[in-house]
C-alpha cells in the first residue's frame, strides 16, 4: 500500500510541471501572438503598436500585403529605433508599402532614422504636422481630435465607424417643406419660430480617425493607379 501511495505522489509531481508548462500566462500568449491585426479591406492590414519591440508583427504573411503600422504616442530608445528600422527595411517595398502613423508625441528617437538620406522604399509616414514633426503626408487634424480618435479604438469602437462617415438623411416632412417655401410672416402665423430657439442637434458629431482614414485613402489610390495590387 505504501509503495502504491509513493507511486501516485511520483506521478502527481511529474504531471504538475507539465500542466504548468501547457498553460502559458495571458501576457506570454499575447507576446507570442503579437498585436491583433485588423483587416481594412483589399489586402490592407492594420497593426497598433503600444510598445517596442514586443508589438512588432511577426507573422511572415505580412510581407505579402500592404500594412498600416500605428506608432502614435509610442515611446522608445535608440535601440528600439534600430529594431524598428530593421523591421521596416525587411517588410516595406514598392509593392507592399508600410503606412506608418505617427505624431509629435511619437518618440523622436524612433523617427530619427527616417530623416536621413537613406530612405526606405515603400515607407510613407502620415500624421498631423507639428513644429518638430514633418510627416511625408500631413493630415489636418488637431492633437486633441487625433488623441480622441486614437483612444476610441482601444475603448472598443469598431474600426469601420472611425473610417467611414455616415451622412444623415434629410427628413423632408411637411414642416421642413413649409419652412423652405413660405415667407417668415407666414411661418409665424403657422406657429413657426423662424429658426430661433431651434432644438440642438441630438446626434453628436461622428468621431473619425483622420490619420488612419488618410492612410486607407492612400492605399486605395495606389490600387486605382495600379501601383500595387489588391488582396
Amino acid at each position: 500500500m505504501r509503495r502504491f501511495v509513493i507511486f501516485l505522489l511520483l506521478i502527481a509531481s511529474l504531471a504538475g510541471p507539465r500542466a504548468a508548462f501547457a498553460e502559458p500566462s495571458a501576457s506570454q500568449a499575447r507576446q507570442a501572438a503579437g498585436p491583433a491585426p485588423r483587416d481594412l479591406g483589399l489586402g490592407l492590414i492594420y497593426y497598433r503598436v503600444h510598445a517596442l519591440p514586443a508589438d512588432l508583427p511577426t507573422d511572415e504573411s505580412i510581407r505579402h500585403h500592404a500594412c498600416v503600422l500605428d506608432l502614435r504616442y509610442v515611446r522608445g530608445s535608440a535601440a528600439d529605433a534600430a529594431t524598428l528600422n530593421g523591421w521596416l527595411k525587411f517588410h516595406a517595398g514598392a509593392a507592399t508599402p508600410v503606412l506608418l502613423l505617427a505624431n509629435a508625441e511619437t518618440s523622436s528617437a524612433l523617427l530619427a532614422p527616417f530623416a536621413s538620406a537613406d530612405a526606405i522604399a515603400g515607407l510613407v509616414i502620415l500624421g498631423p504636422a507639428a513644429p518638430d514633426f514633418a510627416p511625408d503626408i500631413a493630415v489636418n487634424v488637431s492633437p486633441a481630435s487625433d488623441r480622441r480618435a486614437y483612444r476610441a479604438l482601444d475603448s472598443g469602437t469598431p474600426i469601420d465607424s472611425l473610417l467611414t462617415e455616415v451622412v444623415a438623411k434629410t427628413r423632408n416632412d411637411e414642416a421642413m417643406l413649409a419652412r423652405e417655401h413660405l415667407p417668415d410672416s407666414a411661418l409665424s402665423n403657422l406657429g413657426g419660430d423662424n429658426g430661433e430657439g431651434a432644438a440642438p442637434d441630438k446626434h453628436p458629431r461622428q468621431l473619425i480617425d483622420r490619420v488612419l482614414q488618410r492612410a486607407v485613402q492612400l492605399h486605395r489610390t495606389l490600387i486605382a493607379l495600379k501601383r500595387i495590387g489588391s488582396g
